[in-house]
């Protein structure tokens, strides 16, 4: 099940709320994880026995690892923790690709190829892997002290607005919140929380949808009878679709769970108008770049050592962030050119940026992120390779019809992402998203929102392309 899905809209969310809002202080947390269990489960009966085990042995083992008299052995049940979260990533989502590529090898030296039957991914398994290991470290590192009830941890775990997309919530940032969201639980919240859960749905099924299918019916083609001008609608209207698919998504997580109390950290802060490879990775899926720089950059020593060892530190983090995000050559070689990106910029780019104007930055960085979506979109490196030599080979081929309705919602899409780009329109949306509402506000926001959730019901219903991007990280 997914937030954009008619069953989740007309059927899970108003019978979770109105369960969740009738139930008494003390069974806020039980209603959340029933509700959190039956969310999983809808969409992967088989592997909700895999995270409600694996969730039952680490909130005991970091509870023994808290009450440790020892050094040495708090230090190996963090490691045991951490290796049993990590290791079941790695079997769940790696295994595929070691063995195809040991299986190349192998056929390469003349030896037949390991019998291996393929394993399924269990449904945002990344992004509930790391909330464990941050529950583990943060506690191993006195940060926060461990929750003392199992079902109180299981409901950080599996919270359904985060689980299958995020945000990545570290634990320390929603500890005294699983106890406690009585300060937070108003009627404001609740109110900001649907209208910002709205407008995420809107993003998702208005914009991302509409210009997303034209984005797949491209990349579906044959590259090699593919002309410039349609390469390059494609990788546009993909560098859009993914933006709006997440953010949205984003959004509604975020506006769930100010319904409910929780205070959920933001996950996309405009990254279209970031004027360099380094400010737009402070702004996008800024809860995964907070948990790399926190649990893995800084572990290897960040910037606090030699300035060769800070760029390989910064390369290595954005090579294991694109296989992070799927097992494939190409996921690898996005966060290697990003990377590459970074240490470049540090090196000498951000020098020549600073003489140039600030539009001018913004339109490269926007294109050096739009290519390298090529690589995140096409599933084999030969393919993203040729894809990119038809976008600037700028040969004319015969051209797909593209429907006026895809360049309204482009211009719309174009439109949103840069709408903060000016002050006026970034007071604009701090106002929607985190300022106060009067009355009035919040007569003329609910009739907006209404409006808009009645169109995305009447999109999702009659188009029904409804797909989600990062459903299968």
């Amino acid at each position: 099940m997914v937030l954009s899905s008619i069953v989740f809209l007309l059927y899970f969310l108003p019978t979770f709320l109105f369960v969740y809002y009738l139930a008494g202080k003390r069974f806020k947390n039980p209603v959340i994880l029933a509700f959190s269990i039956f969310f999983y489960a809808w969409g992967a009966p088989k592997f909700i026995f895999v995270i409600l085990a694996t969730t039952f042995v680490d909130f005991h083992i970091v509870r023994w690892m808290s009450v440790s008299p020892s050094v040495l052995g708090r230090k190996l049940l963090l490691s045991l923790s951490v290796s049993i979260n990590v290791g079941l990533l790695v079997y769940f989502k790696y295994s595929n690709f070691f063995v195809e590529n040991l299986n190349v090898l192998l056929s390469l030296i003349g030896h037949s190829g390991i019998m291996w039957a393929k394993l399924m991914l269990p449904i945002g398994i990344s992004f509930y892997t790391f909330e464990t290991v941050t529950y583990v470290v943060d506690v191993y590192r006195g940060v926060h002290k461990p929750l003392t009830k199992f079902w109180d941890y299981q409901t950080y775990i599996i919270l359904f607005p985060k689980l299958i997309a995020g945000p990545i919530v570290r634990y320390h940032e929603l500890a005294d919140q699983i106890t406690d969201r009585s300060q937070n639980d108003t009627i404001d919240n609740r109110l900001t929380g649907f209208y910002r859960f709205v407008i995420g749905l809107a993003k998702k099924v208005i914009i991302a949808n509409h210009i997303g299918s034209q984005a797949d019916a491209i990349f579906a083609m044959d590259y090699h009878t593919m002309g410039s001008y349609t390469a390059w609608v494609g990788t546009m209207a993909y560098t859009f679709q993914i933006y709006f698919d997440f953010s949205g998504y984003s959004d509604m997580a975020i506006g769930i769970g100010k319904m409910i109390g929780f205070k959920f950290p933001e996950n996309f802060n405009n990254p279209y108008i970031s004027q360099s490879i380094t400010e737009f990775w402070r702004r996008w899926h800024i809860t995964l770049g907070n948990w790399m720089k926190n649990y893995l950059y800084i572990p290897l020593g960040g910037n606090k050592i030699s300035e060769n060892r800070t760029y390989l530190n910064l390369w290595i983090v954005f090579l294991l962030s694109g296989l992070w995000h799927g097992a494939s050559w190409n996921f690898v070689i996005w966060g290697a050119y990003n990377g590459t990106f970074l240490v470049l910029e540090r090196l000498f780019l951000l020098k020549i940026y600073a003489r140039l104007g600030r539009l001018f930055r913004t339109i490269v960085t926007f294109f050096i992120v739009a290519i390298g979506w090529v690589f995140f979109r096409v599933e084999k490196f030969s393919d993203a390779v040729l894809y990119l030599k038809r976008m600037f080979n700028f040969k004319t081929a015969v051209p797909i019809i593209i429907s006026s309705e895809f360049y309204t919602f482009f211009v719309i899409a174009v439109v949103f992402a840069f709408f903060a780009y000016l002050k006026p329109g970034q007071k604009i949306q701090d106002a929607v998203y985190f300022g106060q509402y009067s009355n009035a506000k919040h007569i003329g926001m609910a009739g907006i929102c209404m409006v808009l959730f009645i169109l995305s019901l009447s999109f999702i219903t009659s188009t029904g392309f409804n797909p989600f991007i990062y459903y299968r990280f």
